[in-house]
């Protein structure tokens, strides 16, 4: 990750999901991450091109409207829209995050550099899939921006699993008939 936010907000988020794959929804406190939250939007995991449940107030200047009820993907390029959905998908569905290089075209035609981070939610029964992410420019935009186009993503991997050290112990060598209870 380039950008300072997104690195402050993967730390933040990673340290909430512990030994889990990801945090529960309600785990994220606004407050914890109150310099962010103009960067962050929540979406919803669904057939309509992942609409945004939330956007921070800076992510929805940058596309020059409120974005609440929009489609994420539709905000790409159309040779970037199933690209996008499908990493989209598996953060989802893997439950891991992804951070992603992106150009965006500014109403002068000049192009403008943005990271995208990803990051998946604990699922529960009975309750909507949704994922989070920021949004972050590259330097000051004072332009609304269109267009989006993926020029780099990377998965990030789940930290290795901590194993407990076990005691291993010799056999001694067994004459005869041995029993094992409990085995098949």
């Amino acid at each position: 990750m380039k950008h300072p936010s997104n690195r402050e907000f993967f730390a933040y988020w990673d340290g909430k999901r512990g030994a889990e794959r990801a945090p529960d929804r309600s785990d994220i406190e606004p407050g914890a991450v109150r310099e962010l939250l103009g960067d962050i939007f929540v979406l919803s995991y669904d057939d309509a091109g992942f609409p945004f449940r939330v956007a921070g107030t800076r992510v929805c200047a940058l596309l020059g409207r409120d974005l609440k009820d929009k489609s994420f993907s539709a905000l790409f390029a159309p040779d970037d829209r199933r690209p996008i959905e499908d990493i989209v998908a598996v953060v989802a569905e893997e439950m891991l995050g992804v951070v992603a290089g992106i150009t965006a075209t500014a109403q002068d035609g000049s192009l403008s550099h943005l990271e995208l981070l990803l990051l998946p939610f604990n699922t529960r029964a009975h309750t909507p899939i949704s994922l989070t992410g920021l949004l972050a420019p590259f330097g000051r935009s004072h332009s609304v921006l269109s267009d989006f186009k993926l020029t780099s993503w990377r998965y990030l991997a789940h930290p290795p699993q901590r194993f407990v050290p076990r005691a291993l112990r010799k056999l001694a060598i067994a004459r005869g008939l041995m029993v094992y209870e409990g085995l098949r």
